[in-house]
């Protein structure tokens, strides 16, 4: 660089005459060396006026000389703020540094670089040190994988609970979001739980495709496996039909336990139990006999057409006229009009004779997966890529708007 030292008014006022592409850059060579001199101390009037020069000069001059300005000001934090902008606008072999370190940049400045420059510029941007929520969710709506992915791997970056949650729906489909959605620490149980399933479902179509495994015994493994990682932690509670009353179903839960260890439940007693109005206690009954959840029971107990029941009693060996009762007896329990049609009858009875024993302890074994696993697997299996509504892709706003 020149030695500032040695140059007077009026060579300075000779090299701003010159309007040679090197005569530019020797004066901004020169106006930089000044504006960075530890020995100067620049008045706010020569502060803005080498400011002004250096900004008006700068797309002038040679880009090394434009790099060695910009990687020099990366690091200031009293750099001009327009000087910041117009070298981080520039070729990324200019911008790379200012965009990567300068803190003088705003996000609205930020936003419009990621929204009007490079893939590069992008890219840059999304390795920062300081990334906020706003300027993550610009990122993401380029739509662009690796910039996606770098914004995600960088642990300092702040991103939204809806952008997140976006992201792990993204990532059923785009699996270089998975690792490191599930590395981040502010990705919340329920989502990381949500991943871990849908990964889950993608192993299992790859093995049933490739290799010949019985795929309940393979759910039956995975389920576990994912179980084990997760720490199987207890259950919410589950929707049902009206208010139910906790003590009580936890009181017909435990009773209906020991009358299972005791191989106590029988048809009959199931039978029983219905025609004394003890609808808990009969779910709880149930849920021990073909080990589904009490929640499922319920609604296999009080849907239309009864097909479900028809499953489960069929997977427990129960005879058809011990079906045939409990169905009965089921639809007079069912809240509302306990009228039962003779043609839904008809028609359960004709299933409960047409369905397979094996077929039915196929689809109740199915029926005891984890929810979350059964709907990963429905996707993967209907190749589904849409975004659910609950999960709308985040718009890019500028900070404070």
């Amino acid at each position: 660089m020149a030695d500032t030292t040695q140059l007077g008014m009026q060579e300075l006022l000779d090299l701003a005459r010159d309007k040679s592409v090197s005569g530019r850059t020797r004066l901004v060579q020169v106006v930089g060396d000044l504006f960075f001199e530890e020995s100067r101390v620049l008045n706010e009037r020569e502060r803005a006026l080498m400011t002004e020069i250096l900004r008006q000069l700068i797309h002038d001059v040679e880009m090394s000389v434009r790099k060695v300005l910009a990687d020099r000001l990366a690091d200031q934090l009293d750099a001009p703020p327009e000087l910041i902008t117009a070298l981080a606008n520039d070729q990324i072999e200019v911008a790379h540094k200012i965009l990567l370190k300068s803190q003088v940049l705003q996000d609205i400045e930020l936003i419009e670089i990621i929204q009007h420059r490079t893939f590069e510029h992008q890219l840059t941007i999304a390795m920062r040190k300081s990334v906020s929520e706003a300027v993550s969710d610009a990122l993401v709506e380029t739509g662009n994988t690796k910039v996606i992915q770098r914004l995600i791997e960088n642990p300092t970056a702040r991103i939204s609970p809806n952008t997140i949650e976006h992201l792990v729906a993204e990532s059923k489909t785009k699996e270089a979001f998975q690792k490191p959605l599930l590395d981040r620490p502010d990705l919340s149980p329920h989502l990381a739980k949500r991943m871990y399933w849908w990964v889950s479902a993608a192993l299992r179509k790859h093995i049933i495709e490739h290799y010949k495994v019985d795929p309940t015994e393979l759910d039956k493994k995975i389920e576990e496996t994912i179980k084990d990682i997760l720490g199987d932690p207890a259950a919410a509670p589950e929707g049902g039909f009206g208010e139910v009353d906790s003590r009580s179903l936890d009181q017909a839960n435990r009773l209906a336990l020991k009358l299972k260890e005791s191989n106590a439940i029988t048809p009959q007693l199931l039978l029983q139990t219905l025609r004394r109005g003890e609808v808990q206690m009969f779910e709880g009954l149930f849920a021990q006999l073909t080990g589904l959840r009490p929640m499922l029971v319920r609604r296999l107990v009080f849907e239309p057409g009864g097909e479900g029941l028809a499953i489960a009693c069929k997977a427990v060996d129960m005879s058809k006229p011990d079906f045939g009762s409990i169905f009965l007896m089921s639809r007079s329990a069912r809240p509302g009009d306990k009228v039962v049609d003779p043609n839904e009858v008809t028609r359960v009875m004709k299933f409960f004779d047409r369905i397979q024993r094996e077929t039915a302890r196929k689809v109740v074994a199915r029926w005891k997966l984890d929810p979350d696993y059964l709907f990963a697997i429905k996707q993967v299996e209907n190749g589904a890529k849409a975004q659910p509504a609950s999960t709308p892709r985040p718009r890019a706003v500028a900070a404070g708007q």
